[in-house]
């Protein structure tokens, strides 16, 4: 099959260049990683349910696979420990790691981990900056640095200029499918609004990505969808299923604050091409009625579900959509359980399942 031209090629010496790749998220995971909910200023008025909302989501994770739980302290490991134990959770397949963190979206402050053919796996560190929006972040962007030292892995931390200034790139603003391929908006990566990179222009992101998660070619969207507190995650928009198939959210009330941006970012999938020169099968996936609360619209988005081992964990909004967004999502993992997560209390905290977890590959 023919190849398409300009595709991206590793800086000699770069993980990359030694094999190193990205996974896709549906490849066997080792175990997932999350952080136990303790920042009562991400949920105000409701953080009381969040601890349950999170002990029903690793109920789910580990039946199928390990889940590594950040916390804090002892104290906090109790907590966890009661509330897991209550909910019926499978605790032989949670294992508590003492790392404290400023909030408990792993997604994008934990490691991003990549591994070669010969299935070695590492960790890339990329630099945490709170969305470049928020103060509290240093005990955030220590995680991925614990996370080597608990699974003993080598680690690549991405730089530029000199002395050598990390790159920020959090996990929720890209998605791969595993050969080559990556989502990620403008939005995001090249405003100047909640500027993550000064400096850097698209070719030398572009080049970064391909330097350390083996990108051969970047798919760039425009914008995110209304409430999204990242600027631009490409996480509530479109995401991979397959190597070939890209699932985008839709909307089809032309009054909603979303209606043009995925209506605009659905046109340009459209005309983009897979390395083989070939158009992808794109799928739409309807969006749940605005959410809002406390005069703030939210990001409430189905594209934020989770590929675990054996499931499939989709946010759900005591919506119409709800079922239909669940159905959807099972035709595309017919060998996966889909299983909806009532997230209206979790998404107060501007995230749901895919913000706070992270997949380590087997």
């Amino acid at each position: 099959m023919p190849v398409t031209d300009n595709l991206l090629v590793p800086t000699p010496d770069s993980p990359a260049s030694k094999c190193y790749r990205m996974p896709a998220e549906w490849d066997h995971h080792a175990a997932t990683w999350l952080a136990w909910p303790h920042n009562i200023s991400d949920w105000p008025g409701k953080f009381t349910i969040i601890p349950w909302v999170f002990a029903d989501i690793i109920k789910h994770l580990a039946e199928d696979e390990v889940v590594n739980l950040l916390v804090n302290d002892a104290t906090m490991e109790a907590k966890a420990r009661r509330t897991l134990n209550r909910h019926g959770a499978n605790m032989e397949a949670v294992k508590f790691h003492t790392v404290p963190t400023d909030r408990i979206w792993t997604r994008d402050s934990g490691p991003i981990f990549i591994k070669n053919p010969k299935q070695d796996v590492a960790i890339t560190n990329w630099h945490f900056n709170a969305w470049a929006k928020y103060d509290n972040w240093t005990r955030d962007d220590l995680v991925p640095d614990a996370a080597a030292k608990v699974l003993n892995l080598k680690q690549f931390k991405p730089k530029f200029g000199k002395p050598g200034k990390r790159i920020v790139l959090e996990g929720g603003s890209i998605d791969v499918n595993g050969a080559g391929l990556l989502l990620t908006t403008e939005e995001c990566l090249l405003s100047e609004v909640q500027q993550r990179n000064p400096g850097l222009g698209r070719d030398d992101i572009e080049q970064f990505m391909a330097d350390y998660l083996g990108i051969k070619k970047v798919l760039w969207l425009k914008n995110g969808i209304a409430g999204d507190d990242t600027h631009g995650h490409i996480d509530d928009l479109a995401r991979f299923t397959d190597e070939n198939t890209i699932l985008i959210a839709s909307e089809e009330n032309k009054g909603d604050a979303n209606y043009e941006n995925l209506r605009e970012n659905l046109e340009l999938l459209r005309g983009m091409k897979n390395l083989s020169g070939k158009p992808f099968r794109i799928v739409t996936l309807p969006m749940p009625a605005p959410v809002v609360f406390d005069g703030q619209r939210l990001p409430a988005s189905y594209a934020n579900f989770y590929i675990a081992n054996g499931k499939v964990l989709v946010p759900t909004f005591n919506d119409p959509g709800d079922r239909l967004a669940l159905n959807i999502l099972q035709e595309l993992f017919p060998k996966r359980k889909v299983i909806g997560i009532h997230c209206l209390d979790l998404v107060w905290g501007l995230g749901t399942l895919h913000c706070m977890t992270q997949q380590q590959p087997a």
